[in-house]
């Protein structure tokens, strides 16, 4: 049960579950008049006409009915985004149990997970586990997959790896969007949607033939809303949708047996989004309002923030692809040529406060993709081996440039840290006495880190698969793939910031040597007198600089408090003497499957997949070098005797003289992960009503994923990471014109073995964080005539589980001793009626009973024991109107 801070009454499980449940038996209720007439009247079909309509899908690159594929994947129709009022694919998880879909604090920063597994967030470099495909053209990142998109036939999401299907980073699963192609009848649709937030959708689409063979459509959309966070000390609001896209399709099918299809499209999103609010306030939030700063506390219901930077969003996607079609007779031959391009530029406020830590954050990438897929399939009816070869070819370049600097408030703030402003002032002093010059302000505006990265990554695939035909019921599949990737990477950042490149070994060494000079009488400062006492005393002073370095490398260290305040120092870029930057990964990948059709109606399954992901590099300040590489250690020297009293241990970094003042081990990337899955399952059609159930149980090696420290994110492995489950879903239409669907997903997860989680922490044995072990969903859509008008009603109830927020079991225990949850329970609806003429209107809402759940949280940026997050959204709803021709 989640309760707002601020006194809000609870949305209780146990009432929602029960509306939930209410809703299908109040639209049966409804449906008993047309029933009664369903029985009464000649002009009704027939009872059993089927009410469940037979979907057809290509999860297997071929076209099949749902019920003959024996794969586990959801379909979404074009009428089900209509009524349901599916804006983008983020609200696809209303309606697939097994899908789940995160936007973290930047509109790109968006994250997809099937089963339990995805990753790609918050790192550039890190491919998604869960490919999205539309129109056959992979999307190699969120942010160019996130758009809206007009026109939609339906939605295909596949579970489990799909590398023998699929050519790149299938390894969790597959979203598949297919839009509708041009026709050759003239035909169209306008809407227009108006909502809470000052809501303004538009949409517009037209096809119709331009020759006998030449078919064309365009189209085109709009979608403006105010955001639902206020700033209150700027008055802004953020959370806005601001988007606009328009695409271009060319049906040219010169004769029977061939056709081409070309698509150039082109969106933007122009936004300012995320907020992100406090969620537990530790100590530092009296240094906070020491000096002058102002945040929420612990109240991220409210919607209310106190920001110095907006957080601003600009992403552009464009592209343009060919897609060929033959029938050769014996088998039929698909190509898909595409390019696609994206840029992604976002600023944030790090520190969600009003103070100026951080004066700017920002994060460009630009992204250019050439794809090429070939594919040859067997045609027919009857044959006894139905099969398919093909190859797939990727080529990519990405350019990354990130920066943070101080800013005004930043020294204020690490003085008040520390407790007081002498402590860097002493630091400042033994700088210029040390150098002799003036020393750099330490933690001054404008100081900061600026990283540029590159990434070259060509990979191409090889599949081949064939169905055996052994009986007219008794189908055996062997599918195989292999992949080869390779990537070539530059990462350069400059660091400015004076703190973060101190040498505290050195400095602590010298003030406690020059201590400890004073009380044998010695002044420091006087380096004749100094060098009088080595020349008469060595061993004494040997016996003083072990002293002062054992004080200077251990927990007594005067300046150990400023160690937490280094989270930029100076950076080692790659390739260099050590570090090639490149990697080289290869898999072959196999599915084997045996279906069985156990009536016409009854179909089961067994199958075994394997799937794989090619490394992903950590393109950001957070890169480190493996500990393999470098030993950590920074070198203490000694002005008086000019000699090292300390040196950073042998490693091939250091032994390559490429060793930094305060350079630190890590990953400089996570590496391919392999993943398997064994399923069992069963596919029903009926008249009235088809199910579809799934036990699972999937397994990826080195599963990659993002390790959140106080500077940043950095990549990982876990050596492996399982999830048994079992899935079900349903459409049942127990009277004509009453459609009930719904699913339900639970899942075990478990990270079988990660004993580097970060910092030394091994999480094997625990719960993935972000999992929910249980998600259902249930809808009821009632369509009926009133008069001449065509009506219907629809709801739907999304549950999905609560789940850890964090790996580190430190972390986690925070929040468990809060009243914060991810459960989400949310109801959505909508009514319509449409004319002969095509007018129609609608009335929507989504999170009617406005559900109060937390999308993520991480700790607070420079700020130990604080927390932030993000809420889910609230309620919103409003009206569409629609015109069909």
């Amino acid at each position: 049960m989640l309760q707002s801070r601020r006194g809000k009454q609870p949305v209780k499980f146990r009432s929602t579950l029960a509306l939930g449940a209410a809703l299908p038996a109040l639209l049966i209720g409804m449906g008993a008049p047309l029933h009664a007439q369903e029985q009464a009247g000649p002009d009704q079909p027939d009872a059993l006409t089927p009410r469940v309509p037979v979907i057809v899908v290509t999860a297997t690159k071929r076209e099949q009915t749902l019920q003959e594929t024996p794969v586990a994947v959801s379909v979404v129709g074009a009428e089900e985004i209509e009524q349901a009022e599916i804006q983008d694919l983020a609200d696809l998880q209303t309606l697939v149990p097994s899908l789940a879909v995160r936007q973290g604090q930047t509109s790109g920063n968006t994250t997809f997970f099937i089963r339990g597994f995805g990753n790609g967030q918050n790192a550039i470099g890190l491919e998604p586990s869960v490919g999205v495909f539309i129109d056959g053209v992979y999307r190699s990142r969120s942010a160019a997959a996130i758009s809206d998109l007009p026109n939609l036939e339906r939605v295909e999401v596949l579970r489990g790896p799909q590398s023998t299907l699929f050519g790149k980073n299938a390894s969790a699963g597959v979203i598949s969007v297919t839009t509708r192609k041009p026709q050759f009848e003239l035909s169209g649709a306008i809407e227009a949607s108006i909502g809470n937030y000052d809501l303004r959708r538009f949409d517009a689409y037209v096809t119709g033939p331009l020759t006998e063979n030449l078919a064309a459509s365009l189209s085109g959309n709009y979608n403006r809303r105010d955001g639902f966070f206020e700033d209150l000390g700027t008055g802004d609001d953020y959370n806005q949708r601001d988007r606009w896209g328009v695409r271009g399709d060319i049906l040219w099918e010169p004769t029977l047996d061939v056709s081409f299809r070309l698509i150039g499209d082109y969106d933007k999103i122009d936004e300012v989004c995320c907020g992100v609010t406090n969620l537990v306030e530790g100590p530092t939030g009296a240094n906070v309002r020491a000096i002058g700063g102002q945040f929420i506390s612990e109240d991220p219901f409210s919607y209310n923030v106190y920001y110095d930077v907006a957080p601003a969003n600009e992403i552009e996607n464009a592209g343009v692809s060919l897609q060929g079609d033959v029938d050769l007779g014996f088998a039929a031959l698909t190509s898909i040529t595409a390019y696609r391009s994206n840029t992604n530029s976002s600023d944030f406020d790090a520190d969600v406060t009003d103070l100026s830590l951080f004066g700017k954050v920002n994060q460009r990438s630009e992204i250019e993709t050439f794809t090429q897929e070939i594919r040859l399939q067997s045609v027919g009816a009857g044959n006894l081996i139905d099969w398919s070869v093909g190859g797939f070819y990727f080529d990519e370049t990405l350019d990354v440039n990130n920066q943070i600097l101080n800013g005004a408030d930043y020294r204020p703030f690490l003085d008040s840290l520390i407790g007081s402003p002498q402590v860097l002032l002493n630091l400042e002093n033994l700088i210029t006495q040390a150098t002799g010059a003036p020393s750099p302000t330490l933690g001054g505006a404008g100081q900061g880190i600026t990283d540029v990265g590159h990434q070259d990554n060509t990979a191409w695939s090889i599949f081949a698969s064939a169905d055996i035909n052994i009986t007219d019921r008794l189908t055996a599949t062997f599918g195989i793939s292999y992949t080869d990737d390779h990537k070539e990477v530059s990462l350069t950042a400059v660091s400015t910031e004076a703190l973060a490149s101190l040498n505290l070994e050195q400095l602590g060494y010298a003030a406690v040597l020059s201590q400890l000079l004073t009380g044998r009488g010695v002044n420091p400062t006087n380096p004749a007198q100094v060098g009088m006492f080595i020349q008469t005393s060595p061993q004494v002073y040997a016996q003083l600089q072990q002293q002062a370095l054992t004080v200077a490398r251990g927990p007594t260290n005067p300046f150990n408090a400023v160690r937490a305040l280094q989270p930029f120092p100076p950076f080692l870029g790659f390739p260099n003497a050590v570090e090639d930057g490149i990697s080289n990964d290869n898999s072959t990948d196999f599915t084997a499957r045996l279906a069985y059709d156990v009536t016409d109606n009854i179909n089961v399954y067994v199958s075994y997949a394997t799937g794989f992901k090619a490394t992903s590099w950590n393109l950001s300040r957070q890169s480190r070098p493996f500990p393999d590489d470098y030993t950590v250690g920074n070198p203490v020297f000694d002005r008086f005797t000019q000699r090292p009293v300390f040196a950073t241990p042998s490693s091939p970094i250091t032994d390559a003289g490429l060793n930094l003042v305060n350079l630190s081990s890590g990953t400089r990337f996570a590496g391919p992960e392999d993943s398997q899955v064994f399923e069992l399952g069963i596919k029903a059609a009926f008249d009235t009503l088809s199910f579809n159930l799934t036990v699972f149980d999937q397994t990826i090696q080195n599963f990659q994923t993002n390790v959140f420290t106080e500077e940043g994110f950095v990549l990982a492995n876990a050596a492996e990471q399982s999830t048994f489950g079992v899935e079900f879903d349903f459409t049942w239409s127990p009277y004509l014109g009453l459609v009930l669907s719904g699913g339900a997903t639970f899942l075990d997860p478990v990270y079988d073995s990660f004993p580097n989680f970060g910092d030394g922490i091994d999480v094997s044995g625990q719960k993935p964080q972000g999992i929910a072990e249980t998600q259902f969903s249930l809808a009821a859509a009632y369509g009926f005539a009133i008069s001449n008008l065509d009506a219907f009603v629809r709801a739907d109830w999304q549950h999905i589980g609560d789940s850890p927020f964090f790996g580190n079991p430190a972390e986690q225990a925070i929040i468990d001793a809060t009243d914060y949850t991810r459960e989400q329970n949310l109801i959505n609806a909508a009514l319509g009626i449409r004319a002969q003429s095509g007018l129609g209107i609608s009335l929507w809402a989504r999170n009617l009973f406005d559900d109060q759940y937390l999308v993520f949280a991480s700790p607070t940026v420079l700020q130990a024991g604080s927390f932030s997050g993000a809420p889910g959204q609230p309620r919103t709803f409003g009206a569409t109107l629609r015109k069909t021709f």
